[in-house]
């Protein structure tokens, strides 16, 4: 179930509905990204089994010995297998916490860039775990289906703002999207928890918009809201959960707020409770100077920033060691 902060807004209205509809969804995503900066969508026409599916090739993959998934160790932000404690997410809004108790598959744009240098940066071919080969055509049509909604959900922020509907997906013509599936496994594979450690720790997200869809848990996802400080976040096995991320708080100039929230370790009650969530980051075309909207829309002026300059620090910024 949602809550008044983070509504549940069933898409099918969208864009085709009439006038009074939208208005209303508009209002209501506009009212819930300035509270929390997450809301709940159903309608969205993803295949529930497609999910399902991804998490079964993906567990197969995580169940391996870690000398078979070495060969796919990959950066922070790059493609491939990030293993335990590579991650720290909290340290990329100053808490010291230590490193997060996941794993990761992580996916990026499947297409290069003309300039090389962005390539150089931004761009290498996704690596597919030749052991789980069904992994690949099912992430891939995943993605296709996320691309898709993220432009739906973008006109409907445009119109949400009163600006025109491809105000924000003018500036994703080229993407470097990030897909993480990101395991969360029970005591039995990491050990108890260290004081202050978290399946992910407190932090918010770095781009425009992000498409997550979760696994309900005592060790799972929680949302932070000024009225009622840390809150498990509601959940509907029907949605994906929304929240936009620094990026687009500036882009509103703080009308919307960058939705900050952690997952919790695994719980002393259900020691092995395992979780895999599948998670879409939006972002911008490489290069894209991200400015503040004016008032009466924004509420603060930032400076103009390079979306993959504060990217790249962000994802710097998380990385141990």
């Amino acid at each position: 179930m949602s809550d008044p902060s983070i509504p549940t807004i069933d898409l099918r209205p969208w864009p085709d509905g009439d006038e009074q509809a939208r208005r209303a969804i508009a209002r209501t995503v506009d009212e819930a990204l300035q509270t929390a900066g997450f809301l709940l969508v159903t309608g969205h026409g993803v295949d529930p089994s497609l999910r399902a599916r991804i998490r079964e090739a993906a567990r197969a993959f995580f169940a391996l010995p870690e000398a078979v998934k070495q060969p796919y160790a990959a950066k922070v932000g790059g493609r491939g297998w990030l293993g335990p404690g590579a991650e720290a997410n909290g340290y990329a809004e100053g808490t010291e916490t230590p490193p997060d108790l996941k794993e990761s598959l992580t996916f990026a744009t499947h297409e290069p860039f003309e300039d090389p240098v962005i390539n150089a940066e931004w761009y290498a071919p996704n690596v597919w775990p030749a052991e789980v080969p069904e992994l690949r055509p099912l992430c891939e049509e995943y993605l296709g289906r996320m691309g898709e909604l993220e432009n739906r959900l973008l006109a409907l922020l445009g119109e949400a703002l009163g600006l025109e509907p491809d105000f924000f997906s003018r500036h994703m013509d080229h993407p470097t999207y990030g897909f993480n599936i990101n395991w969360y496994p029970g005591m039995e594979v990491i050990g108890a928890p260290q004081p202050g450690q978290f399946r992910i720790g407190p932090h918010t997200d770095f781009g425009t918009v992000t498409i997550l869809d979760r696994q309900a848990g005592k060790g799972g996802l929680q949302i932070w809201t000024d009225e009622g400080g840390w809150e498990d976040a509601p959940y509907d096995p029907e949605a994906f959960t929304i929240n936009i991320g620094d990026l687009m708080a500036r882009w509103t100039g703080d009308r919307w707020r960058s939705g900050r929230h952690r997952v919790l370790p695994p719980p002393a009650d259900a020691p092995a409770e395992e979780l895999m969530s599948l998670v879409y980051f939006g972002e911008c075309t490489p290069g894209t100077l991200v400015e503040s909207v004016p008032a009466p829309v924004g509420r603060v002026a930032y400076e103009s920033v390079d979306s993959h300059v504060y990217l790249r620090e962000k994802l710097n910024s998380i990385t141990v060691g």
